[in-house]
């Protein structure tokens, strides 16, 4: 009996061990596999939901509607590349809405000087970067958080932008309006400023040091990052593409409307965070945030196809958003563990 006993004992112990042995293995497949869900979720959730409005509505998936889609939510997929690599920093940018207003009633007192299209687009871009440069500016020399830096930037911009139109909307080149009638100059522009942005975040050591600056802000500095001249390079980067984002609004609307990108800020968070980006930094990617932006692109669409009221719209982007954020603390909480 007491032989029967030791062996059972024997037996237990080696299970046990075995076990344990296996604990670390299954711990890394745990870790793998929520990556691999972090990663796939939005995608996954992206073909559920166009599948489900394509057997509602077939005239979802017609190339007409499409194509609008395209040409109607290319500014918020460029502001979204933009304030993706703000955030993976660790910063964030409330201005983007007003920048984008700002920099197209610039475009158009340009064009009102006698100024040719090109100086016009030029003009539009510095101005978005000028902004941007202030916001970095006052971020990192006067130490002013992202948050209340770039919220005084939305309301000086948009107090700019109406002082100088007049409040009124200005005309521009006509050549834009020509260009904005070709679905391919919105979809060669996206493409080209995502191209852009991936290969500086994921092939270089300005990328490198973004995701470092936002992961661990002292770690980075300790490394021998210039933190401070980092976040103003960052800032002026997103500046660029928020001025390509105007040029591409002026080409969608034919003219500079001192009250165009209103909440735009809020759409582009929310296209990033929807798309895996964390709030608190380290964390993100341009693909992630384009499918974030591509969601929001088809629910409002599908929303307008169904008759769904716009307020049901932005309480269901509202709704998304928030479970996006609960889910990057949960993520986040995983990987402490």
């Amino acid at each position: 009996m007491a032989v029967e006993v030791r062996k059972k004992r024997l037996r237990l112990r080696y299970l046990l061990a075995r076990l344990g042995a296996l604990l670390p293995v299954l711990k890394r497949a745990c870790v793998v596999a929520g990556r691999v869900l972090d990663r796939v979720a939005p995608f996954v959730f992206l073909l559920v939901i166009s599948a489900g409005l394509a057997k509602v509505r077939p005239h979802f998936l017609s190339s007409d509607n499409l194509l609008t889609m395209v040409r109607q939510y290319a500014v918020i997929i460029v502001l979204a590349i933009g304030q993706t690599m703000l955030m993976i920093s660790g910063a964030i940018d409330l201005s983007v809405g007003s920048v984008l207003a700002l920099s197209t009633v610039t475009a158009a007192l340009l064009h009102g000087a006698g100024a040719n299209a090109a100086v016009v687009g030029i003009g539009a871009l510095a101005t978005a970067c000028g902004a941007e440069l202030v916001n970095g500016l006052v971020t990192t020399k006067a130490g002013v958080p992202p948050f209340i830096a770039t919220l005084g930037m939305m309301g000086m911009a948009r107090g700019l932008a109406l002082i100088l139109s007049g409040a009124i909307t200005r005309p521009i080149p006509a050549v834009y309006g020509r260009i904005g009638v070709h679905t391919w100059f919105f979809a060669s522009c996206v493409v080209a400023v995502a191209a852009a942005a991936y290969i500086v975040l994921a092939r270089t050591a300005f990328g490198r040091h973004t995701y470092a600056l936002g992961g661990n802000r002292e770690a980075a500095r300790l490394s021998g990052v210039n933190v401070d001249r980092h976040t103003i390079k960052v800032f002026v980067i997103n500046g660029l593409v928020v001025g390509i984002a105007s040029i591409l609004l002026l080409a969608r609307l034919g003219v500079a409307s001192p009250t165009s990108g209103e909440l735009y800020e809020l759409d582009s968070i929310a296209a990033a965070v929807i798309g895996g980006t964390s709030l608190f930094g380290g964390q993100g990617t341009i693909g992630g945030s384009i499918i974030g932006s591509t969601i929001m692109a088809v629910l409002r669409n599908g929303c307008h196809l169904l008759g769904v009221e716009d307020h049901w719209q932005k309480f269901a982007i509202g709704a998304m958003t928030i479970l996006a954020v609960f889910y990057d603390g949960l993520r986040r909480r995983r990987r402490r563990l």
